[in-house]
């Protein structure tokens, strides 16, 4: 559709409500193993997460699309840097939740321009299994590291969907092109795919990092490394980012966010963090959790320079933070 491209997507195909009917099972089974962790809310809504068509009945269409956010540098190359902070590449700019709907909006009033009907846009905050509807388009595939990628733009993209009334016609769905490949699955930290196409989150860095809330695992925090929001790294070696189309909004770009220094973030308070950080996703995880994060990468950094911030934090309000700085304190004391 030429009018989605005009509006700054990279992709746009076509598929009918009822056009995932594997979803139920798979989401039962994932659910059943535990796999979402502290992320309840996908148990509750299950029925509405599994089914598209019950979630909006008198929808007949969902168009589905793409928006890059690729980055324009080596997201991987912070990793290197133990003094900084690693933050996914989603959330170095500003929320993509706004600036992705009001995209969705314009489309859709320019739709409804086109033939009168009703529309619903959604942007991964409602029970949309995005996933699988950009698959059953044509939009691309669920690689095995279960994230949605193309082999014209990668997998570096947000996901929207409009639902409307309209009878359009759909597109066909899209096939598997990993191949033989296991390079997400070789480089996660934290081994967190128990197989090809199955991602166990409570292994998950990005889970761990932004949705569980309390002490990380004592297993696992040495693994997080430097990395203080979210994950990249099994989406920066895929393959067929070689295709990445580059991010035509440069408010998903944030220089400042992309690598700060751990000595300055371990030191906000809870209005400082709102300051830093408003107009990001990386606010709603708000203080606690998001200096419990840097005072895990502190405490992997090996930089005995940093003990003294992790010291001052060791008697914080918030226990999960002072659990973090006296484990913090700990491994520079020995590294």
């Amino acid at each position: 559709m030429a009018q989605a491209l005009s509006e700054g997507f990279v992709a746009c195909r076509v598929c009918r409500p009822d056009a995932v009917p594997e979803v139920p099972a798979r989401l039962e089974a994932f659910v059943a193993a535990g796999y979402h962790g502290q992320m309840g809310w996908m148990e509750e809504r299950m029925a509405w997460r599994g089914n598209p068509a019950a979630l909006w009945p008198e929808a007949r269409s969902v168009i589905m699309l793409a928006e890059s956010y690729a980055p324009d540098v080596d997201p991987m190359a912070v990793l290197e840097r133990p003094e900084k902070g690693a933050i996914s590449v989603y959330a170095q700019g500003r929320d993509y939740h706004d600036i992705v709907k009001k995209r969705l909006k314009r489309l859709a009033r320019w739709l409804i321009a086109q033939a009168p009907c009703e529309v619903k846009v959604f942007v991964d905050t409602a029970p949309v299994p995005e996933k699988a509807l950009a698959q059953a388009s044509g939009l691309g595939w669920q690689g095995k590291h279960t994230n949605v990628l193309s082999r014209d733009w990668g997998n570096w993209a947000f996901l929207g969907s409009v639902f409307t009334t309209l009878e359009l016609a759909p597109d066909a769905p899209e096939v598997d092109h990993c191949g033989s490949c296991t390079a997400c699955q070789d480089i996660c930290p934290t081994d967190a795919f128990p197989a090809p196409y199955q991602l166990d989150a409570r292994r998950c860095i990005s889970y761990l990092t932004i949705e569980h809330k309390g002490p990380v695992d004592l297993e696992l925090r040495g693994k997080l490394g430097n990395r203080i929001y979210g994950c990249d790294d099994c989406l920066a070696v895929c393959p067929w980012n070689k295709f990445a189309v580059s991010a035509s909004d440069m408010r998903y770009h944030g220089r400042e966010v992309a690598a700060s220094d751990l000595a300055e973030l371990v030191g906000l308070d809870d209005t400082a963090f709102r300051a830093r950080f408003s107009g990001s996703p990386i606010k709603r995880i708000g203080r606690d959790r998001f200096v419990r994060n840097v005072l895990y990468a502190i405490g992997n950094s090996g930089l005995p320079a940093l003990r003294s911030a992790a010291q001052a934090l060791t008697e914080d309000a918030d226990e999960a933070v002072a659990d973090a700085a006296r484990w913090a304190v700990a491994r520079l004391a020995t590294g």
